[in-house]
């Protein structure tokens, strides 16, 4: 944008889909491959996702669970022994039904059609519960608790980086179950780790809850999930957590003996975070100076970019730079920017890819022990002694947390309704905001929400947290004391 006075070249307020983009190249996460609805996730970007994939992984491993890897292709007919499970990934399916090529005219032509065609996997419900109907064989075996990293694959037509790939990254945790109600303590579990990797750890808003029964996974009797707010107001699914009931161990035979001797079929529970939460993140956080990253998932803290502006000066400048380093490189990930690059651009790379704290040293730092500070968050600088500044390391990160999450917090609240009563009072809501939450009432049994179509809403969720009030359903009229979460979404 001509005359901007920001890193970006676009602004929220201009254009949210252009600014998202522009946050993305600007900060250097990824880019679009020349496959088709395929994205690179460039080594920043990846960086992050390690970060996430450690505290996740700690987490699971804190609560018993374990990582394997399983086949990416699935046979078709695997998939049939589920029917409302192949019904709700038909359209997404990518299938390999070839295992050769022949050149024909100087082109490959595929030849030696599969018996049976293969999945390249969507998810991973059956093929892993296959595995473990093969390991179970009594209550002594369980709970099995199974987690894997992995890339999926679902076709999609319209698509947005991180947002919504043809392939993505994932986890995705599959545990068996003695009994019901362990099945059921699972799958809330998991969903209130989700609900505090997203909003104690990312810093973002956060609704859980339950999905509607016309919504939830396919095959699952009940599905959990993380409905967060992006700052155009529209709703991420952030993750979910399934408690899938005995559907997919009856599909797949997963028996086991019970206590009595007895053949009994296991409960299971599946439950997933994907790359997509690198997009929610960046729409909870980031401003029209690019990427804001809350502690937990920056690849740098600190990074330290040095002014040199005579040769002469060049060693005592970085010998002062790396001895800050030294001293916060134990507790705190720092990177000292010696590249031969102008100084302010430098700056501005890292202000555009998020970095908490940006120290710029000069000889005038050097000669007087001091540093020279930029918070993200406010691009305010100050300077500080070279001691204050490593003593209180951990204070200033701290603040920029606490400042990203209130910040986030309290834009979200705001724009969170609950005085709305009837579909004409939501019609003019979206009409006017464009975007927020509307919290309303709504009969959990009801499947036709075809009257919200109209307005590309649809119920997010049944929120944990319920009023316990009296209403009408604001779809059908009905006498309720539910509470739901209406929005528009990614």
């Amino acid at each position: 944008m001509a005359g901007s006075r920001h890193a970006l070249p676009v602004t929220r307020s201009e254009d949210f889909s252009g600014w998202y983009q522009a946050v993305i190249t600007g900060a250097d996460l990824a880019e679009n491959s020349t496959i088709r609805g395929c994205m690179v996730i460039k080594p920043y970007g990846f960086a992050v996702w390690e970060l996430m994939q450690k505290i996740l992984d700690d987490k699971f491993k804190e609560h018993g669970h374990v990582n394997a890897y399983f086949p990416m292709f699935i046979p078709i007919d695997l998939f049939e022994k589920e029917a409302e499970h192949v019904a709700g990934f038909a359209k997404e399916m990518a299938i390999v039904t070839h295992h050769r090529v022949e050149q024909i005219d100087g082109k490959l032509v595929p030849s030696s059609p599969l018996e049976i065609p293969l999945a390249v996997r969507p998810t991973s419900e059956l093929i892993i519960g296959e595995s473990m109907a093969r390991w179970i064989t009594s209550y002594r075996d369980l709970p099995l608790l199974i987690n894997q990293w992995c890339n999926v694959v679902r076709w999609e037509m319209r698509t947005r980086m991180f947002l919504r790939t043809t392939e993505f990254l994932w986890q995705e945790g599959h545990t068996a179950h003695e009994t019901e109600e362990e099945a059921r303590a699972e799958a809330t579990l998991m969903h209130d780790v989700y609900r505090w990797f997203i909003c104690d750890v990312l810093k973002m808003f956060g609704i859980p809850g339950e999905k509607p029964a016309y919504d939830k996974f396919a095959g699952a009797v009940d599905t959990y999930t993380i409905e967060s707010m992006m700052q155009d107001g529209k709703a991420l699914q952030s993750a979910t957590s399934h408690y899938l009931g005995q559907n997919f161990s009856k599909a797949v035979n997963m028996v086991f003996q019970d206590r009595d001797g007895n053949l009994r079929n296991a409960y299971t529970t599946s439950w997933g975070i994907s790359t997509r939460i690198i997009g929610g993140l960046i729409m909870s956080h980031s401003d029209d100076d690019g990427l804001n990253l809350p502690s937990a998932v920056a690849p740098y803290h600190v990074v330290i970019v040095p002014i040199i502006r005579d040769q002469a000066a060049r060693s005592d400048v970085m010998e002062y730079c790396e001895s800050i380093k030294s001293e916060l490189r134990h507790t705190t990930r720092v990177l000292v920017d010696n590249k031969d690059a102008p100084p302010q651009n430098k700056k501005w790379d890292y202000v555009r890819k998020g970095v908490p704290l940006i120290l710029e040293i000069g000889q005038k730092e050097v000669d007087n022990d001091v540093v020279c500070v930029t918070r993200r968050t406010t691009l305010a600088k100050e300077s500080m002694g070279r001691s204050e500044f490593i003593s209180s390391i951990h204070d200033l990160i701290a603040q920029h947390d606490t400042t990203l999450q209130q910040r986030c917090e309290e834009s979200c609240k705001r724009r969170v309704n609950d005085s709305v009563k009837t579909i004409d009072e939501m019609v003019e809501f979206f009409e006017t905001h464009g975007g927020g939450f509307v919290k309303a009432k709504f009969d959990p049994s009801v499947t036709d929400v075809s009257v919200l179509d109209k307005i590309a809403v649809s119920v997010r969720c049944i929120p944990t947290r319920q009023s316990h009030t009296s209403g009408k359903c604001i779809i059908t009229g009905a006498d309720t004391d539910v509470d739901a979460i209406f929005a528009k979404s990614y």
